[in-house]
């Protein structure tokens, strides 16, 4: 199954969170679950903070990456289009908010779970909790607005 990600197209690509075509980057991977997004992350040893722990700009971009490209697929899911469909859906951040709940670990698999709380033809609202361990870490929000259809041009 391929990632909201992977549909975007190739000039929106570049992201360092969630560009496919950005091979330094993070290649952040979002799909729905029912009527969440997911994606999952295994950080490396270079996303560190503090011995053994995860570095909170890291958790910011997963946040931020994973709720922009659920903003992208539930907008599509809105219009009863699909992700790759003409005219491109494509989203940016508006806002970030995010809230540092407890130390994220390095090592084990982080989860994060969107849910879209508002959906508006040129704003998306997405919760997203990220999971370590069973634990939440991370508690975030991610105002995402429309990249209009000429952006770029």
């Amino acid at each position: 199954m391929k990632a909201f990600q992977d549909y975007y197209p190739e000039d929106t690509s570049y992201c360092y969170g969630c560009g496919r075509l950005n091979e330094s980057g993070l290649q952040i991977k979002s799909y729905w679950d029912g009527e969440q997004s997911v994606a999952r992350f295994v950080p490396r040893p270079e996303h560190t903070a503090v011995p053994g722990y995860v570095y909170g700009g890291l958790l910011a971009s997963l946040i931020d990456c994973h709720g922009t490209g659920t903003a992208a697929a539930a907008a599509a899911r809105a219009e009863d289009r699909t992700i790759d469909s003409e005219p491109p859906v494509r989203f940016v951040t508006g806002s970030l908010k995010v809230d540092y709940l407890r130390p994220t670990p390095l090592g084990p698999e982080l989860e994060l779970r969107g849910t879209v709380t508002e959906i508006k033809p040129r704003k998306v609202v997405v919760a997203i909790d990220l999971v370590a361990e069973g634990e939440v870490c991370v508690r975030g929000e991610v105002i995402a607005v429309r990249l209009p259809e000429n952006w770029g041009q």
